[in-house]
């Protein structure tokens, strides 16, 4: 056993102090990111919870609900709100990159012109289309003519570049981005589709249901928190190794390194003095042996 076997003084030396230092900033940053995902997981259960609420509700007006140039607040996220107006097809902005099932399409955002002037932007459903690419309007199948009532879930307005609007087509919804692009005034925010009156000729795929599900956040968070344990566990084995001598021992039993990283005992081994007298005294014998040979031949 070491002799330094029991002391703990070794923790104090400048490597170990390194290592705990390491270990505990290993650590803590599990455990935010833990926390991270956890706080995630109580929002998305929060969001959930609306939704689920909201969706039982009955269709409400949608100026009890929907504001011009107003953002929906969470609180009215995925509520049914109904309205009344015509279809201007001419103001139409396709959203693309909408793959489903792995077939290419687009969805089409129609804005319903009410009675008071103010637009509702109603995204209609999904189609096929040839590319994920720009999309020719002309060639989205027909909202219904005339007077329509549609309802729908509200929905907030996307952010970032991807909600610009360029040659009437763009990636993410937002009413902030289409008012201007349509020069139509609008309510804040879009509803997707639910159902429209009349029907139209060729219906566009609805939009799909919301996902209710609370996501991979506690697992995610259960991981982080398991390493953060992990790399305070391995230190402490490592200090009981090192305070019992078995670290030391371990050390000892592994092969012995030469200058150069050759190891001792292969092709190179050190000299063994016996083992040189033996071989030393063969030699000897076998050349009086070969000089006797060389006489007896001369004679």
């Amino acid at each position: 056993m070491s002799p330094r076997a029991g002391s703990l003084r070794f923790l104090l030396s400048r490597r170990w102090l390194l290592l705990l230092l390491s270990v505990l900033l290993f650590a803590y940053a599990c455990l935010l990111l833990g926390r991270w995902q956890w706080h995630r997981l109580e929002s998305k259960k929060t969001g959930n919870a609306i939704i689920r609420t909201n969706e039982k509700a009955a269709p409400a007006p949608v100026d009890l609900v929907l504001k011009h140039g107003v953002n929906p607040p969470d609180s009215r996220s995925y509520a049914v709100v109904s309205a009344t107006g015509t279809y201007d097809a001419s103001k139409t902005v396709i959203v693309r990159y909408q793959t489903r099932d792995g077939n290419a399409g687009a969805d089409a955002v129609v804005p319903l012109v009410t009675a008071s002037g103010t637009a509702l932007l109603v995204d209609r459903g999904w189609f096929a289309t040839p590319n994920q690419g720009f999309v020719d309007t002309a060639k989205v199948p027909a909202p219904p003519s005339g007077q329509v009532t549609v309802t729908g879930w509200v929905r907030q307005n996307a952010s970032g570049s991807a909600a610009q609007v360029v040659n009437a087509s763009t990636r993410a919804i937002s009413s902030t981005e289409i008012e201007p692009a349509i020069g139509v005034p609008t309510y804040g925010g879009f509803v997707q589709l639910l159902t429209e009156s009349p029907k139209p000729a060729t219906a566009l795929a609805p939009a799909e249901p919301p996902d209710l599900s609370n996501g991979p956040h506690f697992f995610y968070a259960l991981q982080w928190w398991f390493f953060g344990i992990l790399g305070l566990f391995g230190y402490g084995y490592l200090a009981w190794e090192e305070a019992t001598g078995r670290g030391q021992l371990r050390r000892a039993q592994q092969p012995a390194k030469r200058r150069g990283g050759r190891d001792v005992g292969g092709s190179e081994r050190a000299h063994d003095p016996a083992v040189d007298r033996q071989h030393g005294a063969a030699d000897e014998r076998g050349g009086r042996a070969e000089q006797e040979r060389r006489g007896t031949a001369e004679l």
